[in-house]
């Protein structure tokens, strides 16, 4: 009888779901006049109460988690971020959407497929010891413990939400894709582990600076979209938006090795505000 191999035999199951973490993705439509004006009134109502449903985070059979905006600028009008383990679960919202009279008005005109992820740059518990000793912090100082201790505590819960987010309750919001620059002068995938994990901590200390303002989740992209990385950030007030990312590009990280593509500034609400703010 023949046997597969050993490694064979050790492998899981296929699945389209992640080991860890979530699909994500992030949608923008705008609104064609043309379009709309082809659309019957009572067919415009029943297709906004489709997509009401379609949109609420609420109902039974929902995503994860669903954010509606409201997009400003030329870009787009409206605005969605899905997650959730199965990406077909999430293909569902569109896809219902476009099978709604409202369908062909609302055209989609920016598409971002990624997935959530703990950074390598997060450190361990281990690393964070090391930085401290590095940082001058002598061990056998009473501080040294406690603040390892505190880090041990806090790091299950941060890495919780890395992978599986709470959106927080915050009304603006931010969204653009980002890459890591290659070129002769500064590539960093030629840079060693220690120079990027130090550049990026550097990231993060300007990050925290804004705590209580602006929350953010980093998805990644490599493989599943045209970019490494999409951003998306949530602020209190629209200010804290521009004053974060202008802070961070400071940063050698950023100045020196990010590229950025195009920003989608929204402000969230619910699908039937949503509508009726673009006048469906």
């Amino acid at each position: 009888m023949n046997r597969p191999p050993q490694a064979a035999q050790n492998l899981s199951e296929p699945t389209i779901k992640l080991t860890e973490g979530w699909h994500c993705l992030h949608l923008y439509y705008t609104v064609d006049p043309a379009a709309l004006n082809q659309i019957s009134e009572s067919d415009r109502a029943a297709a906004r109460e489709q997509i009401e449903q379609i949109l609420n985070p609420h109902r039974a059979d929902a995503p994860e988690r669903v954010q509606t905006s409201i997009v400003t600028g030329h870009r787009a009008d409206l605005g969605l971020m899905i997650l959730d383990p199965d990406p077909l679960k999430i293909d569902s919202i569109p896809t219902a959407i476009r099978a709604t009279a409202l369908g062909p008005a609302l055209k989609r005109t920016c598409s971002f497929v990624s997935i959530t992820e703990v950074s390598e740059y997060v450190p361990t518990v281990e690393q964070y010891a090391e930085k401290l000793r590095l940082d001058g912090t002598d061990p056998s100082d009473v501080t040294y413990q406690a603040k390892i201790n505190a880090y041990e505590q806090r790091l299950p819960a941060m890495n919780r939400q890395r992978l599986y987010p709470d959106i927080p309750p915050l009304p603006v919001t931010s969204f653009y894709p980002m890459n890591k620059i290659r070129h002769p002068q500064a590539n960093w995938y030629t840079e060693p582990f220690s120079v990027r994990s130090a550049l990026m901590a550097e990231h993060a200390t300007s990050g925290i600076k804004f705590a209580g303002r602006v929350s953010q989740l980093i998805t990644a992209s490599t493989g599943f979209d045209d970019w490494e990385w999409g951003v998306t950030l949530w602020s209190r007030a629209p200010e804290h938006i521009k004053e974060i990312v202008y802070t961070m590009r400071f940063d050698q990280a950023s100045a020196r090795y990010a590229e950025f593509g195009p920003f989608y500034v929204g402000y969230i609400c619910d699908a039937i505000d949503a509508l009726k703010h673009l006048k469906l």
